[in-house]
C-alpha cells in the first residue's frame, strides 16, 4: 500500500470513527457530473421516525469540511426534534455549492432524486443558501420535502422563519424571566447579531415588546431598516458582543461563542438564532462560570423545524403553535435544571434530548 493509500484510509477509518462514536446511521455521498453536484446527506437518528433537517447550499474549502458540517448539524437536528418533542429524527443534508452555477434548478433536481433513493428516511428543507423555490425545484422529483413555497391546501405558507422567531422570541421572554425575575421586556437593551429574516423579524417582536435594541449585520440594508423601523442603534457587526446590554443574541453564523469572544462578553443572557453559538463544549461552562446565562440554541430556534415538521405532516396549526409556545417551559427548565444540578445549560438540554432520544 502507498503512502498515499494509508492516509486515505485512515481519512476513511476516521469518519468510521467519528459516525461511531456520535451515535450516527449513516452517511450518503452524490457526484452528479452533469450539474456539478457535489452533495452529502448524514442522517444521525431515524428513532423517533424519519430524519428531518435542512439542505445548506454554500462554499466549503473541502470536502472533508462539508461532511464534518453535515454530521455536526445532524445531529444537532436529532437532538432539536427531540427536545422539541416532535415524532421525527435528525439529518442534514450539505451541497458543495460550485464556482460556477450555471443551471442551479438541473443542480437542485438532481438532489432531489438523491433524497428519493433514500426512500424516505431523510426529509429535507429549507437552510443557508437555499430558498422556497428550490424546495419546489427539489418537490418535481421527491415528495420527502418539508417546505415549499405552498404546502398543499391545509399547508399554508412554507417559510420557517417567522415561526423560528417566534419561538425565540418566547424563549427570550422565559430565560429573562428567569434571570431578572420580571414578566415584561421593557425596556431591556438587546443586542442582536445578524438581521436577516429570522432577526429582523425577532427584532419586530422585541420592539412591540419594549426592548431597546442594537443591531448588527454585514448587510448595511438590513441594519438602516431595523434603524428606520425599530429606532435601533446600529453598530459594528464584529464587536457587538462586547457590547454593554442585558442580552446578547446570536442570529448569524455559528461559533461566536468562543475562547476570545466570551471573556469580552457583558450582557446578562446569550439568547439568539444561529445554530452551533458554542465552538467547543467547554465554553457552555465558560458562560456559566462568568454568571452568564446560556439559552442552547437548539432549544430555542426549534420553531422552525416545528412549523416544517407540521406541514410536511399536515398537523393542525394549533398543534404547531403549541409547540411553539412550549419553548418558552423547555428554557426556563434547562435554567432550573442548570441551577439545581450546578451544570451547564448546554448539558442540560443535551441530557433531556438524550432522554428522549433513548
Amino acid at each position: 500500500m502507498t503512502v498515499s493509500e494509508m492516509n486515505k484510509s485512515a481519512a476513511a477509518m476516521d469518519t468510521f470513527n467519528r459516525l461511531k462514536s456520535e451515535g450516527f446511521g449513516d452517511l450518503h455521498f452524490k457526484v452528479h457530473a452533469a450539474t456539478g453536484l457535489q452533495a452529502v446527506i448524514a442522517i444521525h437518528s431515524t428513532k423517533r421516525g424519519p430524519a428531518l433537517g435542512g439542505c445548506r447550499f454554500i462554499h466549503y474549502n473541502s470536502s472533508e469540511d462539508a461532511i464534518i458540517d453535515a454530521m455536526r448539524l445532524a445531529k444537532g437536528m436529532s437532538y432539536k426534534t427531540a427536545i422539541a418533542g416532535l415524532p421525527v429524527g435528525g439529518g442534514k443534508a450539505v451541497i458543495i455549492k460550485p464556482d460556477h452555477l450555471t443551471d442551479r434548478p438541473a443542480l437542485f433536481r438532481a438532489f432531489g432524486q438523491f433524497v428519493q433513493t433514500l426512500g424516505g428516511r431523510y426529509i429535507t428543507a429549507l437552510d443557508s443558501g437555499t430558498t422556497l423555490a428550490d424546495m419546489d425545484v427539489i418537490a418535481e422529483i421527491t415528495p420527502y420535502v418539508g417546505s415549499k413555497t405552498n404546502m398543499g391546501e391545509h399547508g399554508g405558507e412554507g417559510d420557517p422563519a417567522p415561526s423560528t422567531a417566534q419561538g425565540i422570541f418566547r424563549g427570550i421572554q422565559a430565560v429573562a424571566k428567569y434571570k431578572f425575575k420580571k414578566d415584561s421586556l421593557q425596556g431591556l437593551h438587546i443586542a442582536i447579531q445578524g438581521v436577516g429574516a429570522v432577526g429582523y423579524l425577532l427584532a419586530s417582536h422585541l420592539h412591540a415588546a419594549g426592548a431597546v435594541l442594537s443591531v448588527a449585520d454585514i448587510n448595511s440594508e438590513a441594519v438602516e431598516r431595523c434603524k428606520r423601523e425599530f429606532g435601533a442603534t446600529v453598530v459594528d457587526y464584529h464587536s457587538i458582543h462586547a457590547l454593554e446590554c442585558d442580552i446578547f443574541s446570536p442570529c448569524a453564523l455559528g461559533a461566536i461563542l468562543n475562547d476570545d469572544t466570551i471573556p469580552t462578553i457583558k450582557a446578562s443572557i446569550v439568547a439568539g438564532a444561529a445554530n452551533n453559538q458554542l465552538a467547543k463544549d467547554y465554553h457552555g461552562k465558560m458562560l456559566r462560570d462568568r454568571g452568564i446565562i446560556y439559552a442552547p440554541d437548539y432549544a430555542i430556534n426549534g420553531g422552525g423545524i416545528i412549523h416544517a415538521a407540521a406541514k410536511y405532516f399536515h398537523h393542525s396549526d394549533e398543534k404547531a403553535k403549541q409547540l411553539i409556545e412550549d419553548i418558552y417551559t423547555v428554557i426556563y427548565t434547562i435554567c432550573e435544571r442548570a441551577d439545581k444540578q450546578n451544570q451547564p445549560t448546554n448539558l442540560i438540554a443535551n441530557s433531556i434530548a438524550e432522554e428522549r432520544l433513548g
